[in-house]
């Protein structure tokens, strides 16, 4: 990770790391749902989770099984982000495209929130709001079978290569 992303993530992660952070979320969330009344499995089935995509080797991407159903899912290690959305399966560069700071999904909104200047984003990436002057930057990605591919030294803004931005999808 580039030390600009790096310090702008510094007050998000305990002693445990980045991984242990969003387990530990991830379980006060569903917590928090069954305080509610919601039902332990539904609460469980959070949009939200934590991946390792495997590489495979220099310009090889990182391959992720196709998610099974709508969602949000993210590799730190790689800086992705995963999301499969109405049929569609994106793959996005972990952060903001306005300074780089991590963005995290809202799942009550449906919507990706930059925690830095609150720029606000739909499942597909597209921009809604907020001082970001763009869409999210999406990275190219391909479907392998079961899995897709996503290749994690290239990046499409849609400002810049609208047409790479566009076509930057694997449709289900």
């Amino acid at each position: 990770m580039s030390e600009e992303r790096a310090e702008s993530c510094s007050g998000c992660a305990a002693d445990g790391g980045r991984r242990a952070f969003l387990r530990e979320a991830a379980a006060a969330a569903a917590a928090a749902l069954v305080a509610l009344g919601i039902p332990g499995r539904a609460a469980a089935a959070m949009p939200i989770a934590a991946l390792s995509g495997t590489r495979r080797g220099v310009g090889g991407g990182v391959t992720y099984p196709i998610p099974a159903a709508d969602g949000v899912s993210i590799d730190k290690a790689n800086e992705v982000i995963l999301v499969r959305h109405g049929g569609s399966v994106y793959a996005f560069a972990l952060s903001c495209p306005h300074q780089n700071t991590a963005l995290r999904w809202n799942a009550d909104e449906g919507r990706f929130q930059c925690p830095k200047h609150k720029s606000r984003y739909q499942p597909d990436g597209t921009f809604i709001s907020g001082r970001a002057t763009r869409n999210m930057d999406r990275l190219p990605i391909r479907r392998e079978g079961g899995n897709v591919v996503v290749d994690v030294d290239r990046m499409f803004e849609s400002d810049k290569d609208e047409a790479g931005w566009k076509a930057a999808v694997v449709a289900l």
